[in-house]
C-alpha cells in the first residue's frame, strides 16, 4: 500500500512532472466526466489515480482548447501531443520527512514540530521551509481515516461480489464434486438483490453476470463498486494500476464508471457484504441439504429463492426490496443498450518479423510498418481484430484448430508480392537452368509440403547458394542431396559450407554389406534347418 508520504509528493510534483497514463485512462476520465457527470474525486477511484491527476487531465484538456466530442475522435499520438507537448528542463522534488514518523513523535512530550523540522533539515539541508514542513503535515494528517455513514441515491450504485460459501455439484455421471460460486449483485438504494451460480470466478462468468444481472434490473446503474477481483481490476502495478480491458469496455458498452472498493477497506462495499450474509443465511442455508446434479438445477433452486428474498418484508420498513425497488431505483437506473455485449477477450502481443501475431497458435497478418510493436488483440467467438495505440489496423475471421495462417494481402510489402507470384513451375524451371539435379531437387522440395508454397522461401534460398557457390557446386549438392533424399534448404547449405559437395558420392557396391561368416542370408530363414531367432 502507499503511503500518504508518498502521495503528497506525487501530488506536489504533478504540474511540474508528466505523468505516464495510457491514452486509455485519459479517455476514460474524460469519459467519466462528460459522458457520466462524475466528480474528480469520483473518477479517481474509478480509474484508480489520484483527484489530483485528474484534475490535471482536465486541465490540459482545456487549455489544448479540446472537449470530449474532439478528444474522443482523435488517435491517440495526436491526443498525446496536443496534452503533453514537449517540456523543457526537469524538476527534481524535495525530499520529504515520513510524516507517520511525524505524528507519532508528536505525542511524546516536549517535542514540537519546530524540533522535529530543525533535525529534518540536519539530514536534508535542501528540504522543506519550516512553514511549508507546517503545511505539509496539516494537510497528511487531514487524511486520516473518518468513519463516513454511506447514504446511496437511486439508480447511483451497484455493488458485485462472490459469496464466500460455495455450493457442491455433483456429476451424475463420475459422481465428482465440484464446487459452485455464488455471484451476487446488490443495488445501492433498494437493496434489490441479484445472484446465480458460476462453475469458475473467471472472465467470462464474471463479464456474464453483470450482463446478466443488468437485464435483471432491466437498467444500468450509473455506478459499479466490485471488490477488486482478478477478473475485473489487474493486479496492483505501482506504476499504472487499471481496470482488466474487458471490464473497462463493459463499463463503455453499458455507459457506467466502475470504482472498486479500497483494499481491506470494507466499509466500502458494506453493502454487499450484508447482501452476501443475507444470501448465505436465507438462500444457501436453505439448500445445505439438497443435493445438486447439474449448475441450471442449482440456478433453478437459486432463482425461486431469490424471488422470495427480494419479496419478503422488512423489519423495520414497509415494503420489501422489490417494492422500493419499484418505487425507487428502477426509474432512476439508465436503459439497457439496444444491443447486448458481445463477450471479448483482450490480449498483448508482440508483430513477429514476418508481420503476424500468434494468437492461440493460429496467425493473423498485421501491416507489416509494425513489425516488432506490441498491439493489443481483441478476440470475440468469432473475430479477431488487433489495435495499436487505439486504432485497429486489421480485422480477421477466428480461425479454428491450430497452424492456420490468416493473411491480408494489403499487409504484406511489395517485395513480398513479388515474391508471392513465383509458381512450382517457374521455380523448376529456373532450377533447370542450373542443372538437372537441382531441378529434381527443387521439384522434391516443392512436394515434400502440405502445400507447395510452404517450400518456396527454402527454394527461394537455393537460388541465392546457387549465385553464391556457382552452378557446378550446386548441383554436386543437389546430387548429394538426393542421394540421401535431404530436400531442405539447411542440408544443401551444409554441404557448400563444409565442402561436401566435393567428395565422392559412395557407389551402391561401397555401400553394401561386407560378407561375413556370422552374417546369414534370407535363405537361412527359408531352409529346413533354419531355426527362428
Amino acid at each position: 500500500m502507499v503511503s500518504r508520504n508518498t502521495k503528497l509528493a506525487k501530488e506536489d510534483t504533478l504540474k511540474m512532472t508528466r505523468r505516464r497514463l495510457s491514452m486509455r485512462k485519459i479517455r476514460e476520465i474524460l469519459r467519466l466526466r462528460h459522458e457520466m457527470q462524475l466528480g474528480l474525486r469520483a473518477i479517481a477511484r474509478s480509474c484508480q489515480v489520484s483527484h489530483n491527476t485528474v484534475k490535471e487531465v482536465l486541465r490540459r484538456t482545456e487549455e489544448a482548447g479540446l472537449d470530449w466530442a474532439q478528444a474522443r475522435e482523435l488517435d491517440e499520438v495526436t491526443l498525446e501531443a496536443k496534452l503533453y507537448p514537449a517540456t523543457v528542463g526537469k524538476f527534481h522534488p524535495r525530499p520529504l520527512p515520513d510524516w507517520c514518523w511525524v505524528h507519532r513523535e508528536l505525542r511524546r512530550p516536549g517535542v514540537t514540530l519546530r524540533l522535529l523540522w530543525r533535525e529534518y533539515k540536519q539530514m536534508h539541508p535542501d528540504g522543506l521551509q519550516y512553514s511549508q514542513f507546517c503545511e505539509r503535515y496539516r494537510r497528511w494528517r487531514e487524511t486520516l481515516d473518518v468513519v463516513l455513514r454511506q447514504t446511496y441515491q437511486p439508480g447511483e450504485k451497484m455493488f458485485v461480489d462472490y459469496a464466500g460459501q460455495t455450493v457442491p455439484v455433483r456429476d451424475p455421471k463420475t459422481g465428482e464434486i465440484r464446487e459452485a460460486h455464488i455471484f451476487v449483485t446488490v443495488l445501492g438504494a433498494s437493496n434489490y438483490t441479484y445472484l446465480e451460480a458460476h462453475s469458475a470466478q473467471d472472465l467470462v462468468h464474471w463479464i456474464g453476470g453483470h450482463v446478466r444481472a443488468f437485464e435483471y434490473y432491466r437498467g444500468v446503474p450509473a455506478v459499479v463498486v466490485p471488490d477488486n477481483p482478478k477478473t475485473g481490476v489487474k493486479r496492483a502495478c505501482w506504476y499504472e494500476p487499471e481496470l482488466n480491458p474487458t471490464y473497462q469496455e463493459l463499463a463503455v458498452h453499458y455507459g457506467f464508471a466502475v470504482i472498486p472498493a479500497r483494499p481491506r477497506k470494507p466499509r466500502d462495499k458494506a453493502k454487499v457484504e450484508a447482501g452476501v450474509l443475507v444470501v448465505e443465511r436465507w438462500v444457501l442455508a436453505r439448500l445445505r441439504n439438497r443435493t445438486f446434479l447439474s449448475l441450471s438445477q442449482l440456478n433453478d433452486a437459486l432463482a425461486a429463492l431469490r424471488e422470495e428474498l427480494n419479496e419478503r418484508p422488512f423489519q423495520k420498513l414497509d415494503g420489501c426490496r422489490r417494492s422500493l425497488f419499484e418505487q425507487l431505483e428502477r426509474p432512476a437506473l439508465r436503459p439497457l443498450p439496444s444491443v447486448r455485449y458481445e463477450w471479448a477477450e483482450w490480449r498483448k502481443a508482440r508483430v513477429n518479423i514476418d508481420y503476424h501475431v500468434e494468437v492461440d497458435k493460429n496467425f493473423y497478418s498485421v501491416p507489416y510498418t509494425l513489425v516488432r510493436q506490441e498491439v493489443e488483440v481483441r478476440l470475440t467467438a468469432l473475430a479477431v481484430e488487433v489495435f495499436h495505440k487505439g486504432q485497429r489496423v486489421a480485422s480477421h475471421p477466428r480461425l479454428a484448430g491450430q497452424g492456420r495462417v490468416s493473411t491480408n494481402p494489403e499487409h504484406r510489402p511489395a517485395a513480398h508480392r513479388r515474391y508471392l507470384e513465383w509458381s512450382p513451375s517457374r521455380l523448376i524451371k529456373w532450377a533447370e537452368t542450373v542443372g538437372p539435379h537441382t531441378a529434381r531437387l527443387v521439384q522434391g522440395l516443392l512436394e515434400s509440403k502440405p502445400h507447395p508454397e510452404q517450400g518456396y522461401r527454402a527454394c527461394l534460398g537455393l537460388l541465392r547458394l546457387a549465385k553464391q557457390y556457382g552452378s557446378e557446386r550446386m548441383e554436386a549438392a543437389a546430387h548429394r542431396a538426393l542421394a540421401h533424399r535431404a530436400f531442405s534448404y539447411r542440408s544443401v547449405k551444409s554441404m557448400l559450407e563444409t565442402g561436401l559437395d566435393r567428395m565422392p558420392l559412395p557407389s551402391e557396391a561401397d555401400q553394401a554389406v561386407p560378407p561375413h561368416e556370422n552374417v546369414r542370408g534370407s535363405s537361412y530363414y527359408g531352409s529346413e534347418g533354419g531355426r527362428a531367432c
